[in-house]
């Protein structure tokens, strides 16, 4: 059951901000990309503005349902009662996380992706064996670099699979910068995520409304610029076919 709120306590307030475009939404080369994983149509990043200071410590509070959910999912069927919420880890400012890739056998040096024995996984290479159950990375999982990267590799229903890693690593280049802010010291020059990266799933009366799925290529996460108050709702339906919310 929800808390009950102080009638003093501020509530944020959010503005849809239909002309903050994505790279990844738009540039022809991208979406044929997302086409051939299947997840154009399923995947998507939609920017709000908000009124009140955001820190870290009151993500669940951000993330309650009369805060955000009403403006996210105008358009429920019944109202959100609850939201789970997980931290995710996001501090590279590198592509230096999938190295690995290279030095573990995964990938050849040209770039090419190592196959699996049919007989053991037929459909499967050793990079989304990687993605799925690393070991050599084991470490950087958790980042949200990662994640994109492993949602990428994976696909949709109907995904059809890239020989080489490159198309991967560059899409999650693409997408990693369109969602996350950075700033820089001025004294240190020093790189530094500034954006909060939470997870997010809401309930209902009858259980999870968003995403609908329990499914691990169903996700949605709230991307939070404290210093601009946007924040962008980051998500993919799996299935077959087009989705809108």
């Amino acid at each position: 059951m929800a808390a009950e709120k102080c009638p003093f306590e501020q509530t944020f307030s959010f503005s849809p901000l239909p002309t903050k475009k994505f790279s990844f939404l738009q540039d022809k080369d991208t979406l044929a990309l997302l086409m051939k994983w299947s997840m154009l149509g399923r995947i998507s990043a939609q920017c709000y503005s908000f009124d009140l200071s955001f820190s870290s410590y009151n993500s669940e509070k951000f993330a309650l349902p009369d805060h955000v959910w009403n403006v996210f999912l105008c358009v429920a069927e019944k109202p959100v009662v609850s939201v789970s919420v997980e931290s995710v880890p996001c501090t590279q400012v590198s592509m230096e996380l999938f190295d690995p890739i290279y030095s573990c056998g995964v990938v050849k040096p040209s770039g090419r992706v190592v196959k699996c024995f049919h007989d053991v996984h037929p459909d499967y290479d050793e990079l989304r064996q990687v993605t799925l159950r690393s070991v050599c990375l084991s470490k950087q999982r958790a980042e949200f670099l990662f994640r994109v990267f492993k949602h990428l590799c994976v696909g949709g229903e109907l995904c059809q699979y890239e020989d080489t890693i490159d198309p991967y690593i560059n899409t999650t280049k693409q997408m990693y910068k369109d969602l996350i802010s950075v700033q820089k010291d001025p004294e240190t020059k020093k790189i530094s995520v500034v954006s909060t990266v939470l997870k997010v799933c809401a309930y209902d009366e009858s259980g999870p409304c968003y995403p609908t799925q329990e499914e691990d290529q169903t996700f949605a996460y709230l991307i939070v610029d404290p210093f601009r108050r946007h924040v962008t709702l980051f998500s993919h339906f799996y299935g077959l076919g087009n989705f809108a919310l």
